[in-house]
């Protein structure tokens, strides 16, 4: 398994921090999570059915033509690979780790690229996937840009895979409005916008092959209908919406400022959290640790992604122990 961040209880017995006290700062989840509706008995006592509402609400909510439910976006990560023969795949680098897993385990060889290199390496790889806006470093890359990538790959019947996860805030810069072309595969999470991982719930934008060969690897009933309750209500709650792209993107901006005065001016992020390099990532992650704030640590180039803050409190408990941290420096 890879490393990923939430790992709360393991974090609380390490730094001997009770679960209750923690600010958790690691995941990429909006901490104002959505209302949850009353799930009517029949949806615990029968097998879920597909004509409840939930895929309409979602093609409403992602402006898509064709979609696929699926019990969170990582079982598509997964599904994908299966769906090809094993050929070349370049993954935008670095982002989510399970994307170039997934391919290495189908028996495709992977290369894990950086943007500028794309242009290099296009035409002689069957698969791209990019991750937009990118996790950790919340690089945004324009659409535009990306339909040339498609076009090019899709001439020789090659794909582009779009992981979507943060695109909630910003949907005008979306992919879904040509995800029906063949060869583009666009991924969106629920969990992370509306602040509810736990239901497991994501979509497959595609074009309507691609989706029935997915569908049949996922399997049937892949989306319980508590789950399917749940998401129903929450992408057709318009104002809760809107309340939350506020929220969301205030609250990123004050993270960034607050980073920024301490020093960490953020290189990358976006509405749902902020990522900087420093040369003090491991330490000052102990540090924090120590304090029950969990950081996501990245060790391979030595930086930090932080999620929100939910409340006012959170906010002066991270600012008090970056004060605190900066004392400590040599």
């Amino acid at each position: 398994m890879l490393e990923h961040g939430g790992k709360l209880k393991a974090a609380a017995e390490r730094f001997g921090v009770p679960l209750a006290q923690w600010l958790d700062l690691s995941t990429g989840l909006a901490p104002w999570p959505f209302q949850v509706p009353e799930i009517p008995l029949k949806a615990w006592a029968r097998l879920p059915e597909t004509d409840d509402g939930l895929e309409a609400a979602a093609r409403q909510y992602y402006n898509a033509s064709q979609l696929l439910a699926v019990p969170g976006s990582q079982a598509a990560i997964q599904a994908l690979p299966r769906l090809r023969r094993p050929g070349k795949v370049a993954v935008l680098s670095p982002c989510y780790a399970e994307h170039a897993e997934a391919w290495r385990r189908g028996g495709h060889v992977v290369r894990e690229i950086a943007d500028a290199e794309v242009d290099y390496f296009l035409d002689s790889v069957d698969v791209l996937v990019v991750v937009n806006p990118n996790n950790p470093t919340g690089r945004m890359l324009s659409a535009n840009e990306l339909l040339q990538w498609h076009a090019r790959l899709s001439q020789r019947g090659g794909w582009l895979v779009v992981d979507e996860a943060f695109m909630d805030t910003t949907p005008e810069l979306s992919l879904a409005l040509h995800a029906e072309r063949p060869g583009l595969v666009v991924l969106r999470s629920f969990g992370k916008f509306f602040g509810l991982a736990g239901v497991r719930l994501g979509f497959v934008l595609g074009e309507g092959r691609l989706l029935r060969l997915l569908a049949e690897q996922i399997g049937p009933w892949a989306v319980p209908g508590p789950t399917r309750e749940v998401g129903r209500a929450c992408l057709l709650d318009v104002a809760a919406q809107r309340a939350q792209v506020e929220r969301s993107l205030a609250a990123s901006q004050r993270l960034a400022a607050l980073l920024a005065a301490h020093g960490y001016a953020p290189q990358g992020g976006c509405a749902l959290f902020q990522w900087f390099c420093t040369a003090h990532a491991l330490a000052l992650h102990e540090h924090m640790g120590a304090r029950g704030i969990l950081l996501r640590l990245f060790v391979h180039n030595s930086s930090l992604r932080l999620g929100l803050p939910p409340d006012d409190a959170g906010f002066e408990r991270l600012a008090d122990a970056l004060e605190a941290f900066s004392t400590c420096q040599p």
